[in-house]
Formats: structure tokens, sequence, C-alpha cells
């Protein structure tokens, strides 16, 4: 993280300022090629209402389906939705994950466009695909797509992280949208610096 983006959030949120300055400064992210765009999106899916430390090995086993182990649709297509089952993905993401595959051979979806889409633009294709809501694009968004002003309002570490360093209760999401606000333009930031603040525990 640059020293301009933790100015920011000195001037904007001393609590949050401080939580950063025990974590490790947290690594800048690339924009992914839009040939990666296939995988980062069968990784998010694969990753939906589960910890870090439970995706992994699921995502692992997924991946070792594929010659070198290189995820493709074009092999996804021959992959029996039993198989995929046995990676260890639930059935309802087994279908999103052919939905995703279909998608992108029938090109419903113009995946190499979207770099050049707005953030909400980017959410309203993506939740075109069978299985992928809000969450999973906003995931695509900071993690693939490196946009820096992204908050998850439906994660639920994120909530957690929040709750625990501000001492709050059960907040309403308007209490929560009025602290992440603040962060703004740099919310991607904070929103992983919440989740190290969780020691991995809900961390994508």
């Amino acid at each position: 993280m640059s020293k301009k983006i933790l100015f920011h959030f000195r001037k904007v949120d001393p609590v949050l300022y401080q939580a950063m300055r025990q974590l490790k400064p947290l690594a800048e992210i690339e924009p992914r090629k839009p040939a990666e765009y296939f995988s980062a999106l069968c990784s998010d899916i694969i990753g939906q209402q589960l910890s870090n430390k439970a995706a992994i090995p699921i995502e692992q086993r997924f991946i070792a389906l594929f010659p070198r182990k290189r995820v493709s649709a074009k092999h996804l297509l021959n992959l029996s939705e039993e198989k995929i089952r046995g990676a260890g993905t639930s059935w309802a993401k087994v279908r999103s994950l052919k939905d995703l595959e279909k998608t992108q051979r029938s090109r419903e979806i113009a995946f190499a466009k979207l770099l050049q889409m707005q953030d909400e633009e980017v959410i309203a294709e993506l939740t075109k695909i069978k299985g992928i809501g809000r969450w999973t694009a906003e995931m695509f968004l900071i993690f693939t797509l490196a946009r820096p002003d992204v908050f998850s309002h439906g994660d639920l570490g994120l909530r957690r992280a929040v709750e625990r360093l501000y001492s709050l209760e059960d907040p309403e999401q308007k209490a929560v949208e009025a602290i992440a606000i603040r962060w703004s333009p740099f919310r991607s930031y904070a929103s992983r610096a919440l989740w190290h603040t969780l020691d991995g525990e809900q961390a994508p």
C-alpha cells in the first residue's frame, strides 16, 4: 500500500489506520489479463460462503482436474458434473460453473470488455450468470480487475471485522455504510485490511 493511501486512512479514520499499522503491508493487486477472467470467476464461485482456509483445498482439487492444471472453458465443458462435485464443490456451484462455461462459449458476456466498464456495469454483466450474485462480482472487481474502491456490504467477514474494530453490536447496514463511505476512494484497501484483522477467518 502506498504512503498516499495510508495517509488517506490516517486522515479519515484513525481507528482503521491504527489497525492497518499493526498488519503486514498490503501488496498491490495488479489487474489480471482478460484471458485469466474465466479461471478467476471459477475461483470466486468456489469461494462463495467459504473461508479462505476451506476454499483453497477445494479449488486445488478442482484445478487438478484440468490438463496441466490450466482452468479453461474448453476443458470444463468435457468434465462431468459428478467429477466436479467430487472435488468438493456443492451441486449449486457445479451448476454455476457449468453456466459460466456456457456463457463463455456462447459469448453472451463480453469478458474482454469488463476492464473498460464501470463497477456497477461489471456487476450487472456478471450477475447474468447463474449462481453469481453481487458478492462474487465484487470479489472479481477487487481481486481480478484491481478496482480500488469496492466494499461488499454482503460479506459476513467484513461485517464481523467492522463490529470488532468499532465495538458495534449487530449494526444496521446504514451504520456500516456511514463508516465505509469515509474510506472512499480506497474502500478495497480497507476491505482487505479488515479481512486480515480476522486472521484469515473469512479472508477471500
